[in-house]
């Protein structure tokens, strides 16, 4: 998907910054632009940036574009934007795709208030640790993640946050665009042999995972009282309650709540 004013942009510009220029260029070629490009990628940005940067002080216009997706959102572009602001230098946004709005809408979960995480690390302690952080966010979660990595990272999810529902697309606008919908077991089921980049859009923490976490490592006596404090309730709906979050007979947190007040 491309724009009308996107197009005229890259007509009208000195020159292209671009991941892979093989790829821009049979953009270009389609739409009979002929524009002049320079290769802007995670492993070249430092010098080119410094190299855009002057050009742009001497007055040049230039468009920043990215394999796929919107310049800045998980790509090497939020370096330079960075850089030009400190210069000073006007930077005009050019609306275009990107992948995990499209993969929210059609997703199924909630989008009145989401959280967008990008790539999460690719080194398991690292990731594991940043899920485990997210353990409490209610919010609709987005990952992107890569193909060889999805299965470990889908795993991961599924031990530490659970199996939540959650909706996977990969190729949207193309040939070969998919969307998946179910719980995560699932998802580690269908993707055996996945391809193409992915967008991981979660269903946030539930209230009940949510008191789970506060109440799991405390002794029933303080997850009573942590109970009856915080939702106001007498001894009896407390026991009730911490009977049912802790699937035990009602009887053994009745004998431990003739502790209170003694």
């Amino acid at each position: 998907d491309i724009t009308l004013r996107a197009l005229r942009t890259l007509k009208e510009v000195d020159l292209i910054a671009c991941e892979d220029t093989r790829r821009t260029r049979k953009l270009l070629s389609r739409y009979n632009i002929h524009t002049p490009l320079t290769s802007y990628f995670e492993h070249n940005k430092i010098v080119k940036t410094d190299f855009l940067i002057k050009r742009l002080k001497e007055g040049k216009n230039i468009a920043l574009v990215s394999d796929a997706g919107m310049p800045g959102i998980s790509d090497p572009g939020y370096f330079i934007i960075q850089k030009a602001l400190k210069e000073n230098i006007p930077i005009l946004p050019i609306p275009g795709p990107t992948a995990f709005v499209p993969s929210l809408v059609i997703s199924g979960l909630p989008t009145d208030s989401f959280v967008f995480e990008g790539f999460l690390p690719s080194k398991k302690k690292a990731r594991c640790d940043r899920l485990k952080e997210l353990s409490l966010e209610k919010r609709t979660i987005i990952f992107y993640e890569a193909p060889h990595r999805l299965i470990a990272t889908l795993k991961d999810i599924s031990e530490i946050l659970g199996d939540r529902e959650v909706s996977l697309t990969r190729e949207l606008t193309k040939k070969f665009e998919e969307t998946f919908r179910g719980r995560v077991s699932e998802a580690i089921e269908k993707f055996v042999k996945p391809k193409g980049e992915f967008t991981i859009i979660l269903k946030g923490a539930q209230e009940k995972e949510i008191l789970k976490e506060r109440w799991q490592d405390l002794p029933i006596l303080d997850h009573l009282k942590l109970v009856m404090k915080e939702e106001n309730l007498s001894k009896k709906e407390a026991v009730k309650k911490v009977a049912q979050l802790r699937d035990i007979p009602k009887r053994e947190v009745y004998k431990i709540s003739l502790k209170i007040g003694q």
